[in-house]
C-alpha cells in the first residue's frame, strides 16, 4: 500500500540544503519539492541534490519544471529543448513524423528527469495557443485543439515508456487570456460552450492517461466566478465529467493570480476545499510555513502514487541508447534553429 504524502510541495533557497531546509523537509504536512533555477548548476549537481532531499526524507516527491524552450530549469549536461510549438510544427509538416518526435522527445525527458533523480516534470503544457496570451505562446503544441491533444497524447506515451508521470497543465486552458497569472489575475469570458469546445478538448482526450493536472489561476467567467484552481465546479467537472482520477496540483499558491482567496492559508484551504491534492507554495517561506499550519493531520493519497519506481537510467550512460542519440539529435536541431531565428 502506498503511504500518503503531506500536501504541501514547498521550493528551496539553492543548489543544496541548508539546515533549515532539512529542519522543514522532516515536516509531516511536507509532502513534496520543487526544484527551480536558481537550485540548478547542472545535471550531475541535480542528482546530487535530489539525493540529499531523499536521504533527509525519502519519500518526498521531487518535481520541476522542464518543459523545454524558455522554460527550462536544467540546462547543462542535459538536451536542449526546443519549444513544444516547433514539435506541432513538424506535425503540420508531416503528422506521422511529428507524432513520432512528440514521442520520443517525451521519452527522453523522462529518462534525463529520472536520471537526475526527479520524480517528475510538470508536463505537458496541454494550453491551446492563441495568439493572445504572452506567457503560453510557443510553450504550447499549436493552436489547433485536436493537434494538442494528438501531440499532447504522444508525448505521454514517452514519458509513461521512461517510466514517468505525466502532468497535464493549466486546466481547463491559459491560451485565450492575455495577462499572466504570475502578476495579475486573468479573467477569460468568454462563453462556456466556446471553451468546451476548443481549450478543453485536450484535457477531454487525456484526462484518462494523465497522473496529474495542474488548474490555472484564472476566472472563466461564464462558468464561476472563482479562478479554476480554487472551484469546486471547475474541479469537480474535471472530476465527473472527464473522469479526471488523478492527482491535482495547485498551481503556486504565491502567484498574483492566486491572492483572490486571500491570506496563504485562506488559499491552501480554498484549493484543498476545492478539489486539490497537492498545494504549490514558492518563493516565499513565511507563506509555505503559513500554509502548512492550516493543513496539519491532511494527506494527499494521489501524490504519492507519482514517484518514479523503476531503477533509474544512468545520466552518463544515456548517450549508449540509440533512441537518446536520435532523440537528442532532432532536438537539439530544433532548439538551435529557434535561437538562430530570434538572433
Amino acid at each position: 500500500m502506498t503511504q500518503p504524502l503531506g500536501p504541501v510541495m514547498l521550493d528551496l533557497e539553492g543548489p543544496t540544503l541548508t539546515r533549515d531546509e532539512k529542519r522543514l523537509l522532516l515536516e509531516p504536512t511536507v509532502g513534496g519539492v520543487i526544484l527551480f533555477a536558481r537550485n540548478v548548476e547542472n545535471g550531475y549537481q541535480v542528482r546530487k541534490l535530489c539525493s540529499d532531499i531523499r536521504r533527509v526524507r525519502g519519500d518526498l516527491l521531487i518535481a520541476v519544471d522542464q518543459e523545454g524552450g524558455r522554460v527550462q530549469r536544467i540546462k547543462e549536461g542535459l538536451t536542449r529543448l526546443p519549444a513544444m510549438a516547433r514539435i506541432g510544427e513538424c506535425y503540420s509538416a508531416n503528422a506521422e513524423d511529428g507524432l513520432a518526435l512528440a514521442k520520443d522527445a517525451g521519452w527522453l525527458l523522462g529518462m534525463e528527469m529520472a536520471a537526475c533523480g526527479l520524480d517528475l516534470s510538470f508536463a505537458p503544457v496541454l494550453d491551446v495557443e492563441s495568439g493572445i496570451s504572452s506567457v503560453i505562446g510557443d510553450r504550447s503544441f499549436s493552436h489547433d485543439p485536436q493537434h494538442v491533444a494528438a501531440l499532447g497524447g504522444a508525448f505521454v506515451q514517452g514519458l509513461h515508456e521512461a517510466g514517468m508521470a505525466a502532468v497535464g497543465k493549466h486546466f481547463p486552458g491559459h491560451g485565450s487570456v492575455a495577462a499572466d497569472s504570475h502578476v495579475a489575475l486573468p479573467v477569460d469570458d468568454r462563453p462556456l460552450e466556446v471553451i468546451k469546445q476548443h481549450d478543453l478538448v485536450p484535457f477531454y482526450h487525456l484526462a484518462g492517461q494523465l497522473e496529474g493536472i495542474m488548474p490555472a489561476h484564472v476566472i472563466y467567467s461564464a462558468f464561476d466566478s472563482r479562478p479554476a484552481g480554487f472551484s469546486p465546479s471547475w474541479l469537480g467537472m474535471l472530476r465527473e465529467s472527464l473522469g479526471f482520477k488523478g492527482c491535482i496540483f495547485s498551481d503556486d499558491l504565491s502567484m498574483a493570480g492566486a491572492h483572490e482567496a486571500g491570506e496563504p492559508k485562506d488559499r491552501a484551504r480554498a484549493a484543498l476545499a476545492a478539489g486539490c491534492d497537492m498545494l504549490l507554495v514558492c518563493n516565499d517561506r513565511a507563506a509555505a510555513l503559513e500554509v502548512m499550519s492550516a493543513c496539519q493531520d491532511i494527506d494527499a493519497k494521489r501524490a504519492a502514487k507519482l514517484r518514479y519506481s523503476r531503477a533509474r537510467p544512468d545520466l552518463d550512460a544515456l548517450s549508449a541508447l540509440g533512441r537518446w542519440r536520435r532523440t537528442h539529435a532532432k532536438l537539439e536541431a530544433l532548439a538551435s534553429q529557434t535561437n538562430a531565428s530570434t538572433l
